[in-house]
């Protein structure tokens, strides 16, 4: 999807559809009464019947008989006067509304007038770039195992602005655009079955994202090469699977520095549980136990695209969990790359155990910071239920930086805490540690697991195991945290 952004007045140039942001009260903004008189009163006497609320993304198509707009898309913003300004959050649900009521339609291209729109505290390249990623999220369809009647056509999406406001509205369409690219790079690998997106296919997606820039570089660490490293506990999760598990490093160097920042993805492309098996009731979805990996990959894809001036490294842990004669049991002791032995008191807990030997191999880049992104505990979605992403970090200046990035993008996290308390309950009679704790606090013994492999470099654990696909009747990845990695990774280059 292109996005272009020019000076235009309404009906200004020929389109097949215009959107308007207004009020929809007595007083309408002024682009909305030069469409209400090209529609011939229908605007004004549907919001004065009452039928039409002013209640934030209420939208409403109109099809004028003259201009050169098709169609009219006017979408309510609540405000209670045309020229009060929205707060953030409040745009980013309208920004939604609108991405979804135009991709509802068969539109090949469409118009979007800015100036009636202020946000407080927010420049126009803000507001740009958050319908641009909206917009690009919205046009998402999943069509690689199946026939889709009525792919989407939306293929360019013009922003109208002021002069004066161009060059920042350029800048915001196109980093949304990247970003809603990205988010969509993780959905459709999130979405794929587990029988096609296996660690092997990870790897090769990696591969590919490095043919598209010189900036950019993929190793595939295999299986015997883990071996030498030591790495026995991410290998204990693949020892059940026929599928050979992949350690998958990615670099791209868009500026010069001696300490990248680090992200790490878990990315079990199926999860059985192994021996603690899981129950048959939708473990379909353990397909998206790598959405983790899968958000790395999208937040890679939007680095590039962009040519943006940072410096990331990306690692994946992928493996399949699966029971079979050779699978790891539960109270096996497995050494992980660290030296440390742990007793595997579940096999269910295995994402830990992927992720301990990546987050020490990352040592050997000295990362400025390290942020891992797991679907790991079903204890986080239990906590915050499927709207927050759990944070835990070591260092709060990291926790902060991630906060913010999240409240920025509406890509939220909640932390949560790290205390030393919660670590007694992974000791084990036979192993420096156990892979799992008790009952109680599932996704804060989890983090501390992980905290034991990260003394020496900031680090913190995004917890995605409710934020990173939905359930139900929509079923399907959501792509999250890629526009909270990106946020971040831009603002700590």
């Amino acid at each position: 999807m292109d996005f272009l952004c020019k000076t235009a007045d309404f009906n200004q140039f020929k389109t097949e559809c215009t959107v308007i942001f207004t009020a929809a009260t007595n007083t309408l903004s002024a682009i909305a009464q030069n469409a209400d008189t090209l529609c011939e009163g229908q605007i004004s006497r549907l919001i004065k019947s009452g039928d039409f609320k002013n209640q934030v993304g209420n939208s409403a198509w109109f099809y004028p008989s003259t201009g050169k707009s098709a169609r009219i898309l006017v979408v309510a913003t609540g405000l209670k006067t045309a020229n009060a300004s929205l707060d953030s959050e409040t745009f980013i649900s309208l920004a939604e509304a609108t991405a979804q009521a135009l991709c509802s339609k068969s539109l090949k291209q469409a118009s979007i007038h800015l100036n009636d729109i202020a946000v407080e505290d927010q420049p126009v390249q803000w507001i740009s770039q958050t319908l641009s990623s909206r917009i690009t999220s919205a046009a998402y369809r999943y069509t690689q195992t199946k026939k889709v009647d009525e792919l989407p056509l939306l293929a360019k999406v013009t922003l109208c602005t002021d002069k004066a406001q161009l060059t920042a509205a350029k800048k915001g369409a196109t980093l949304g655009a990247a970003v809603g690219q990205g988010i969509n790079t993780a959905r459709t690998l999130g979405d794929l079955p587990g029988n096609i997106c296996t660690p092997t296919y990870l790897a090769n997606e990696a591969k590919l994202l490095a043919k598209k820039s010189t900036k950019f570089t993929t190793k595939i660490v295999e299986a015997a090469e883990m071996k030498k490293l030591g790495m026995g506990s991410l290998l204990s999760v693949s020892a059940g699977s026929d599928q050979p598990p992949k350690l998958i490093v990615m670099e791209y160097k868009g500026k010069a520095s001696k300490a990248p920042n680090v992200i790490v993805g878990k990315g079990i492309t199926f999860d059985t549980g192994g021996i603690s098996l899981k129950a048959g009731a939708g473990m379909d979805e353990m397909k998206y136990d790598m959405c983790g990996a899968a958000s790395v990959l999208g937040t890679m894809h939007t680095l590039v695209e962009l040519g943006a001036p940072v410096h990331v490294v990306a690692v994946i842990a992928a493996a399949e969990n699966m029971p079979s004669g050779r699978a790891t049991k539960p109270g096996d002791v497995v050494t992980s790359m660290s030296g440390k032995t742990i007793e595997v008191l579940n096999t269910d807990a295995e994402g830990r155990l992927v992720l301990c030997d990546a987050l020490t191999y990352v040592e050997r880049f000295k990362p400025k910071s390290v942020v891992d992104i797991a679907t790991l505990t079903g204890a986080c979605v239990i906590a915050l239920g499927h709207h927050a992403t759990g944070l835990f970090s070591n260092e709060q200046a990291l926790a902060d930086k991630l906060l913010e990035a999240g409240k920025q993008t509406h890509d939220r996290a909640w932390q949560m805490p790290l205390w030393d308390e919660y670590k007694k309950s992974l000791k084990s009679n036979f192993a420096d540690l156990a892979n799992i704790g008790g009952r109680e606090a599932g996704s804060v013994t989890a983090a501390c697991f992980l905290s034991y492999f990260t003394e020496s470099y900031p680090w913190a654990h995004l917890d995605v195991a409710g934020t990173a696909w939905n359930s139900g009747a929509n079923k399907g990845a959501t792509g999250r945290p890629v526009s909270l990695l990106v946020n971040y990774l831009l603002n700590n280059a």
